[in-house]
């Protein structure tokens, strides 16, 4: 195993657990991951990672074994990424690189946006950015003339009560039909994993509170249309992702000062699915200690 097991934090803002592995006096690399997903969706890809990093994977509120919060307002991802600050400071730590793969790569942006003077690099994996307007409008033009049928787990969960009805008791049913049409298939220890974490009680509702904030997500990064990211940062796609179109990656180069573009024979979940490819990458990209 590259983590220890999951371990507890008491926070300001709740409590909340990560894994932590590698080098304990490396450079730290906070790993923010997205839904269905928790902490250890990095396990098989941070075994490949060079010597010398410090991995810091927070379990974001409502999945993993964090707590599950009553109310939507908890799930907007600014208020994630106040969480992820927040056990970040009660680890001590000051400057990081920071990863987010599908939601947790919006989570990772809010982070870069709140302490962007911490974030020493960053890498995002098939998630939209947050700044670029352009490419998104151009992203929602194409799903409305073509359909949404690949968004329908969005609509699922955006419905009220629906998940907290229908998936208590139906976790591993829910979890192995959405993850079986991504692509590659996952570890299986990675999917027993996160069939643990959602038979936790609140876990589906907690869990859907991520589509549904979406809405006031969204209006609030419309007026980030001006925003560059001013870190070296890394966009790693797997590139037959049905929902994270290559579309998303237009206009890309004008949302930040540098980025660097890697496109990988992989689905959604890339890093699970060719994680000694992208940990390839990351190797040639983040800077380690010694």
């Amino acid at each position: 195993m590259f983590f220890i097991e999951p371990q507890h934090l008491n926070t300001s803002r709740g409590q909340f657990t990560y894994r932590e592995g590698g080098d304990a006096g490396g450079s730290p690399v906070v790993m923010i991951h997205g839904w269905p997903e928790c902490s250890y969706t990095w396990e098989h890809m941070a075994r490949h990672l060079k010597p010398g990093l410090r991995v810091i994977a927070p379990d974001l509120r409502g999945l993993g074994d964090s707590e599950r919060t009553t109310g939507q307002t908890h799930y907007s991802k600014q208020a994630l990424a106040q969480d992820v600050v927040a056990m970040l400071d009660q680890l001590g730590i000051e400057q990081f690189q920071l990863i987010g793969h599908d939601w947790g790569g919006v989570v990772a942006q809010e982070v870069a946006l709140a302490v962007a003077h911490r974030v020493e690099k960053m890498v995002i994996m098939n998630m939209a950015l947050i700044n670029n307007l352009k490419g998104n409008m151009a992203v929602a033009e194409q799903v409305k003339a073509k359909g949404s049928k690949a968004y329908w787990y969005q609509h699922f969960q955006q419905a009220p009560g629906l998940a907290e009805a229908m998936i208590p008791g139906n976790e591993e049913t829910w979890l192995r039909f959405f993850l079986g049409g991504w692509g590659k298939p996952l570890p299986e220890d990675s999917i027993a994993e996160y069939i643990r974490m959602y038979r936790i009680p609140g876990t589906a509702g907690a869990a859907a509170n991520y589509y549904r904030e979406f809405e006031n997500d969204a209006k609030r990064w419309g007026g980030l249309t001006e925003h560059i990211w001013p870190m070296p940062a890394l966009y790693i796609y797997g590139n037959k992702d049905p929902v994270i179109i290559p579309t998303y990656l237009s206009n890309i180069e004008d949302c930040f000062d540098r980025i660097e573009v890697q496109e990988i024979e992989a689905g959604h979940f890339v890093h699970e699915e060719q994680p000694e490819e992208v940990a390839k990458h990351l190797n040639a990209f983040l800077h380690a200690a010694g």
